[in-house]
């Protein structure tokens, strides 16, 4: 019998979906380092601390709805399996449908969300001042961030990486087009670096708009509109966002933890994690890649109720993820200290990034088994699972580990981020056997 990894065609099936995943999701945090180097050249740490806090503020929301992308493409991705592309479309309806009523709720409740978010951050005056200016701007890329989302996971569940790639660079060059624009050329400082952000959304926006007509013209399948409102489909779809949201609330907790707890730390401490979490980000967005391309081929190895395939996916998508972990790891250990130094020109800054650098070496490999795991069980649409053990992996490691260690500042931080990634891994990879061994749902397989 072949081995899955000695699978030819399924590396290639898994490139080919994942490498323009990882090109294009790169970009995102390659324009956080960009939003870096142009606030982290200004004359003082504040500035950069208050674009880390709004970022994260903006970043936490948006975050938190993540649930419209990943449930579209592990529902989408099903549908695909099975031939049935308007059903696809159905699900794509209903996700838009809640993309924009919760685009708006943002809108309407954005004064309350920024001024309880900035009381619980509790950072200095000035950090507190342009974090608010950079929300007050950002926030109103809502309704395209979240209806990007959920095409975004349509286009994925449809096995189609390239539009996707196509959508993120186009946000990513606009945003960076009009960050040097703004914040350097025109002085508009921190409002420049969010406005930019705001254009760069709804660019991308028209771009997958354009690009789904396309595809639904070479689909020739009619709009199912009296579907999109079917209700019991529609409770299903809930259900499983509200497991997924609890599921990144936890995360995102997690990583506004280390934001806020760092303002408490100081204006050195918030700026030095601001541009460690640069480093964080660009691994999490380039293992992203693989866990998208698990996602689509597992979901769709689950509609076709192939097992075999369902193997080889799990086996070439965790090999490369684990590949790409341990490049990351080499970059940051061989050009940390340079890509730091041409962050920031601010000495405190730079030594405090230099002394917790260890744990972004480290994170990668560490960090690219729960990631890949996400991917497989999100393609599984197994909300539930992805749930607990997220719960579990905060609630029981990251937290107590923090509040065990907190008399070391900032390292209880970062340890706690570095076993909160393990135990995500050793939670998920547990439920994913037990699953698979004892075949209920929706590890049951037709004979074929």
């Amino acid at each position: 019998m072949v081995h899955p990894l000695a699978l030819r065609a399924g590396h290639r099936r898994v490139l080919a979906l994942a490498l323009p995943m990882v090109a294009s999701n790169i970009s995102v945090p390659l324009l956080g380092l960009v939003d870096t180097f142009v606030i982290g050249h200004m004359d003082a740490s504040y500035y950069l601390g208050g674009v880390a806090m709004g970022a994260m503020l903006i970043s936490l929301l948006f975050w938190l709805l993540g649930f419209l992308r990943m449930s579209t493409t592990g529902l989408v991705a099903q549908a695909h399996g099975a031939k049935d592309y308007s059903l696809s479309l159905q699900r794509l309806g209903q996700a838009a449908i809640l993309a924009l009523t919760l685009a708006f709720t943002l809108l309407i409740l954005q004064l309350p969300i920024k001024q309880l978010a900035l009381t619980v951050a509790g950072g200095s005056e000035q950090v507190t001042h342009y974090a608010s200016v950079y929300f007050d701007i950002r926030i109103w890329s809502a309704p395209a961030a979240l209806l990007n989302l959920v095409l975004l996971g349509w286009f994925l569940g449809m096995q189609d990486a390239k539009a996707p790639m196509w959508v993120l660079l186009l946000t990513n060059l606009v945003n960076i087009v009009f960050d040097i624009l703004f914040v350097p050329v025109l002085q508009w400082g921190v409002a420049g670096a969010a406005a930019a952000s705001v254009l760069a959304d709804y660019a991308g926006l028209l771009l997958a708009l354009w690009l789904f007509q396309r595809k639904l013209r070479r689909l020739s399948v009619p709009l199912p509109w009296q579907g999109v409102m079917d209700w019991p489909m529609i409770k299903g779809l809930l259900a499983l966002n509200r497991d997924i949201f609890i599921r990144a609330l936890m995360l995102q907790l997690c990583f506004a933890f280390i934001t806020l707890q760092g303002a408490r730390l100081g204006d050195e401490i918030i700026a030095g994690n601001a541009v460690l979490l640069n480093f964080l980000m660009l691994a999490s967005y380039g293992l992203d890649g693989f866990a998208y391309a698990a996602e689509a081929l597992f979901g769709r190895a689950l509609g076709q109720q192939r097992r075999a395939s369902a193997i080889w996916v799990l086996w070439i998508s965790g090999f490369w993820s684990l590949m790409l972990g341990l490049g990351f790891a080499l970059v940051f250990w061989l050009g940390g200290e340079q890509i730091i130094a041409r962050l920031t020109d601010i000495t405190a800054v730079r030594e405090t990034a230099l002394l917790y650098l260890p744990y972004l070496i480290v994170l990668p490999i560490v960090a690219c088994w729960c990631f890949w795991l996400d991917g497989i069980f999100i393609g599984a649409t197994l909300g539930k699972a992805m749930r607990n053990s997220m719960l579990l992996s905060t609630l029981g490691v990251f937290f107590p580990t923090w509040w065990l260690l907190q008399g070391a500042g900032n390292h209880a931080l970062w340890s706690a981020m570095l076993l909160f990634m393990a135990a995500r891994g050793v939670t998920l990879a547990v439920m994913l056997l037990k699953g698979w061994r004892s075949q209920r749902v929706p590890f049951s397989w037709a004979p074929r």
